[in-house]
C-alpha cells in the first residue's frame, strides 16, 4: 500500500490564532514533518527536512522518494533488513536511519520508509524509517472444529523449508470458512485431532495477505472411537478387550447396537468410551469385520526353546498372572525367558519342564510384551525329559475319551483324546506309548498323557518260548454253560485246559485256552500234544499256545466228520460223510471262531444223546477240507429238474436229501439222483421244486451211492421292475411271485431295465427265511420304449408360437417359493427376455 503523503498538503486554519499545535487527520501517518508557514494561514510538509546523511534522497536520483511500508525482517546492532509489503524486495537500512526510539524497534515491527540507493554500491536501500503503530481492533474468538489434524509424526518436526500445517473451519451466515493454522498456533502445547471443538482468532500475513487461526485453544475433544474384542459375555452385560490399551471395559446389552443373539466371545467390534458414575464403559458398541482388530505381531520366524516352567493344572488362589508359564531359549546372542499361557500352545497336549519345542514370539502392540506361541512337542522331546514312558493298546474308545490296556499295569488306563501328539484318530487295537501321571482332583487316579501312536507290531503283553514242549492233556476243554444260547459274536465263557509235561526231568502242569488250538483242533484227555509257552509279561502267567495234536487216545470217543449244512441264530446242521443225513449241533459245542465258519466247511465233532435220546453233535471243530464227496465224477454233464428240495428249503418233509429228475429231450422221465449240500455248486444256493438244472453224477466212496454234484440251477426270468437300489424279477419262490434283488448283485455293473431277460441264483437267509437273487446277469435287453411322438397339432401351435405373442401359454406364480434362510420369493427380480438379446 502506497504512503498516503504528497508533496506538499495545504489546508485552511481558522482565523483565530491556535490556541494549541494543529494536527491532520492523515489516518495512521506520522504528524512528524509539519510546520506552520510564515503566513500563518496554512501548513506544509517538506521531505527535504530530513536529514539524508550522504544519500540521495531520491529513488535512483530521478525525484522525490515515495513512502513504502514493510517489515522489519532482521535487526543486527547497527543494521537490519526490511522485507517489503507492496512488492517482493528485501532492503538494507541502517540504524542511523531510524527516527525514534531503537531500543523499542523489534522484528516484526511495521515500519515506513523510502527507498534511496547506496552512493558507493548504488544498491537500493530504505531511508528515513519511522514505526508504525498498528491499528488495534477489538478482536473476538471464534468458535470452529478441526476439520485436518497435524499429522502425529510431522507434529512439531517438517522437512527443511516446511512447515506442517492443518486446518480449521468456522460458519457464517450460513456459510463454512477454512483456515489453516500450524503447530506454533495450538495453545498448550497439545495436540488436536480431527473433530474438535476450538476456539481461535484470525490472523492475516502481511506479506502474502493469507488469513490464518492463532491462539487456537481446545475447547471439547472429540469422542473417539475406540475398538476391541468381546472376551465375556453375561446374562445382561459383558466386557470388551480394548486394542489400545491392556485393560478391560464393561459394556451393558442395551448399549449393542446389531443382533444381540448373534454376539459372541471373540467378535471384533467399536465402540465409544463414557465416564458413568466415575467409571468407564463402552457405549454405541458395533460389530467390526472379523479380523479388524489385531492385539499382537507374530513373528515369522520359528525358534526352538526349553520348557522351565509349566501351567499349573489347578491355578491356585494366589495366582494372577495371565501368562504362567516360561521358556528359555537362545534368540539372537543372547538368551531370553519368554512367559507364556494356556492359549499359546497349539494342543492341549500336556507340557512338561524340559521338553524341547518350537514356538513363535509374539509382540502385543499395546504395552510391546513378548511372549511365546504356536507352542508345539518337538518329536525329540523324550530325549531331554525325564519322564518314564509306558506302552499299551487303545481297549475302548468313547466319546472325547478312551481306555488303554497296559503292559506293565492291571488297571486300564484313562486317556482324553487332546492328549494325542499325532493329528490321526486313534482306533481300538491301535499301540501306543504314554506317560502316566496323577489325575489333579484325585490323588489316587493316574491317566494316560503325552500318547504317541506307535508302529504295528511294538507292542507285547507276552513273551513266547522259542522251544516247543510236548505233553499229553490232563484235563480238556469245556463250555461253562452247553445248554445257554450264546450270542454269535460274543466269546464263551471257556473253562482252562491242562496240558501235562516235563522239563529238565521236572513234571510240570501248564493251563490252556481254545483260541490257542492250531488248525481248531479240538484235543481230548490222553491227546498227546505239542506246544509252546506264552508268559504274561505283566503278572509272570504261563499258558500253552500253539498247541498241535500229535496222536489221539485210542480210548476216546470216535470222531466223526461232516459238512455245515445248516446255519440259523444259535444252532446249526451238519450233514454226515456219507451225506444222507444231518446232525443238530448247538453253537455252545463249537470250538473255535464262529464268524468263520460258512456253508460247507468241513468239521469234526462227537455224537451224543441228549433228552429223549436225541443224537447231536458236540466238541465240533472246524478242520481243513477235504474232498466233498467223491473222486468218480462222471464227465457228462446232465439235465434234470428238483422234484425234491433239500430239507433246510421245505423243513416240512422228512428226508434231508433233495431229489433231482434227468429230463430227456421228449421230455420223458428218467433217473432220480439225490443231493446234498456238498452236491451244490454254490452252497448258499436255494434250489426250489420244479427248478431245471444241471449236474453231474458221482459215486460216494463209503457207500458206493450214485448222488448229483457239482448241481447248477438254470434259471431265467424277466425284471419286472428298477427301483433306486433294488428290483424284482418275476420269479415264483414259495408263496411270493416276484424275487428282490439288490442292484450290487448285478454283474458288470449294468443298469438293467425292465424287460431284460436274467440269469440268476436264488439264495435263503437262513435268519429270516427269505430268499433273495444274487449273482444277476442280463443274458437279453427288453424291448426299448418307444418315445410317443408329438401330435401335429401341438407341434404347429409351438412354431406359429412367438414371445411378442400376448395370447401364447405362459408361466404364472401361484405360490413363491421359500428359501433355505425362511425367506420367500426370488432375491433377484425377473426380467423378460428379449429375442435375440443375450444378457
Amino acid at each position: 500500500m502506497g504512503s498516503p503523503w504528497k508533496g506538499f498538503v495545504e489546508f485552511t486554519l481558522p482565523a483565530s490564532p491556535p490556541t494549541a499545535f494543529v494536527s491532520a487527520d492523515l489516518s495512521s501517518t506520522s504528524p512528524v514533518g509539519l510546520s506552520l508557514s510564515p503566513y500563518g494561514r496554512s501548513m506544509s510538509f517538506d521531505p527535504g527536512m530530513l536529514h539524508n546523511n550522504g544519500h540521495t534522497a531520491y529513488a535512483n536520483g530521478t525525484g522525490p522518494g515515495i513512502r513504502e511500508t514493510g517489515v522489519v525482517e532482521k535487526l543486527l546492532t547497527s543494521y537490519g533488513f526490511i522485507q517489503c509489503s507492496e512488492r517482493q524486495a528485501r532492503l538494507f537500512f541502517h540504524c542511523s536511519q531510524y527516527n525514534g526510539n531503537l531500543q523499542e524497534l523489534k522484528i516484526g515491527d511495521d515500519v515506513e520508509f523510502e527507498v534511496s540507493s547506496d552512493r558507493r554500491t548504488g544498491k537500493p536501500i530504505a531511508v528515513k524509517l519511522l514505526k508504525i503503530k498498528p491499528e488495534v481492533l477489538p478482536e473476538e474468538r471464534i468458535s470452529g472444529q478441526v476439520v485436518s489434524a497435524i499429522p502425529v509424526h510431522l507434529d512439531g518436526k517438517s522437512a527443511p523449508g516446511q512447515v506442517p500445517t492443518g486446518s480449521v473451519c468456522y460458519e457464517r451466515n450460513g456459510e463454512v470458512f477454512y483456515l489453516t493454522y500450524t503447530p506454533d498456533d495450538v495453545e498448550g502445547n497439545i495436540h488436536l485431532d480431527t473433530g474438535d471443538k476450538v476456539s481461535f482468532y484470525m490472523d492475516t500475513n502481511k506479506h502474502t495477505g493469507a488469513v490464518s487461526a492463532r491462539n487456537i485453544q481446545l475447547v471439547k475433544k472429540k469422542q473417539m472411537r475406540c475398538q476391541g474384542v468381546v472376551c465375556a459375555t453375561k446374562e445382561a452385560f459383558g466386557f470388551i478387550e480394548r486394542a489400545d490399551v491392556v485393560k478391560e471395559i464393561f459394556f451393558h446389552y442395551s448399549e449393542f447396537k446389531g443382533d444381540l443373539e448373534a454376539l459372541q466371545a471373540g467378535d471384533d467390534v467399536e465402540f465409544t468410551i463414557k465416564d458413568r458414575n466415575g467409571k468407564e464403559v463402552a457405549t454405541d458398541v458395533r460389530l467390526l469385520p472379523q479380523g479388524t482388530v489385531i492385539f499382537e505381531d507374530i513373528s515369522i520366524e520359528q525358534f526352538e526353546g526349553t520348557v522351565v516352567k509349566v501351567i499349573p493344572k489347578v491355578p491356585t488362589k494366589n495366582q494372577n498372572d495371565p501368562l504362567p508359564g516360561r521358556i528359555s531359549a537362545r534368540i539372537g546372542f543372547s538368551d531370553k525367558e519368554l512367559p507364556f499361557g494356556e492359549k499359546d500352545t497349539k494342543s492341549k497336549v500336556t507340557l512338561l519342564e524340559g521338553d524341547h519345542i518350537q514356538f513363535n514370539i509374539s509382540t502385543d502392540r499395546r504395552d510391546k510384551l513378548e511372549r511365546a506361541t504356536n507352542i508345539d512337542i518337538l518329536p525329540d522331546t523324550f530325549d531331554f525329559t525325564k519322564e518314564t514312558r509306558e506302552m499299551g493298546v487303545i481297549a475302548a474308545i468313547r466319546d472325547g475319551f478312551g481306555f488303554i490296556k497296559c503292559v506293565d499295569r492291571d488297571a486300564r488306563m484313562f486317556f482324553h483324546f487332546s492328549e494325542v501328539l499325532e493329528e490321526s484318530q486313534l482306533h481300538i487295537s491301535d499301540e501306543v506309548e504314554f506317560t502316566v501321571v496323577p489325575d489333579m482332583l484325585s490323588a489316587q487316579r493316574n491317566h494316560a498323557v503325552r500318547i504317541k501312536k506307535l508302529p504295528k507290531g511294538t507292542v507285547s503283553f507276552h513273551t513266547q518260548s522259542e522251544q516247543r514242549f510236548v505233553g499229553v492233556v490232563e484235563k480238556e476243554l469245556a463250555s461253562a454253560a452247553k445248554n445257554a444260547s450264546p450270542n454269535k459274536n460274543k466269546e464263551k465263557d471257556v473253562e482252562e485246559g491242562v496240558i501235562a509235561y516235563e522239563d529238565c526231568g521236572v513234571k510240570l502242569t501248564v493251563n490252556y485256552h481254545g483260541k490257542d488250538l492250531e488248525g481248531g483242533c479240538h484235543p481230548q484227555v490222553g491227546d498227546k500234544v505239542e506246544f509252546s509257552i506264552n508268559e504274561v509279561k505283566r503278572t509272570g502267567q504261563q499258558s500253552a499256545v500253539s498247541i498241535r495234536v500229535l496222536n489221539r487216545n485210542a480210548s476216546n470217543a470216535k470222531r466223526l466228520q461232516g459238512f455245515v449244512a445248516t446255519l440259523k441264530d444259535n444252532f446249526g446242521f451238519i450233514e454226515t460223510a456219507n451225506h444222507d443225513q444231518e446232525i443238530f449241533f448247538h453253537y455252545s459245542e463249537m470250538c473255535g471262531d464262529l464268524e468263520n465258519l460258512e456253508l460247507g466247511d468241513t468239521v469234526e465233532y462227537t455224537l451224543s444223546k441228549g433228552k429223549g435220546n436225541k443224537v447231536s453233535a458236540e466238541k465240533v471243530t472246524k478242520v481243513a477240507a477235504v474232498n466233498g464227496i467223491g473222486e468218480d465224477v462222471s464227465v457228462t454233464v446232465m439235465s434234470g429238474k428238483v422234484i425234491r428240495p433239500l430239507r433246510s428249503v421245505d423243513p416240512s418233509q422228512t428226508e434231508y436229501q433233495g431229489l433231482i429228475e434227468t429230463t430227456e429231450e421228449g421230455g420223458t422221465k428218467g433217473q432220480n439222483y439225490p443231493f446234498g449240500i456238498m452236491g451244490m455248486a454254490n452252497k448258499a444256493d436255494c434250489l426250489q421244486k420244479g427248478e431245471l438244472v444241471k449236474f453231474q453224477v458221482c459215486t460216494v466212496a463209503q457207500t458206493g451211492q450214485k448222488m448229483a454234484c457239482n448241481v447248477v440251477p438254470q434259471r431265467r426270468a424277466m425284471v419286472e421292475c428298477v427301483k433306486d437300489q433294488f428290483g424284482f424279477i418275476t420269479y415264483e419262490v414259495g408263496e411270493s411271485k416276484k424275487l428282490f434283488f439288490h442292484v450290487k448283485e448285478v454283474q458288470d455293473g449294468l443298469e438293467l431295465q425292465t424287460g431284460d431277460e436274467v440269469e440268476f441264483s436264488v439264495v435263503l437267509n437262513q435268519r429270516t427265511g427269505k430268499c433273495s437273487a444274487c449273482n444277476v446277469r442280463r443274458v437279453s435287453e427288453g424291448p426299448k420304449p418307444v418315445v410317443t411322438p408329438r401330435p401335429d397339432r401341438l407341434v404347429n401351435r409351438l412354431k406359429s408360437i412367438t414371445l411378442d405373442d400376448a395370447s401364447a401359454p405362459r408361466l404364472v406364480i401361484v405360490r413363491q417359493p421359500r428359501g433355505p434362510d425362511n425367506s420367500k420369493g426370488f432375491s433377484v427380480e425377473r426380467k423378460t427376455r428379449q429375442p435375440g438379446v443375450i444378457d
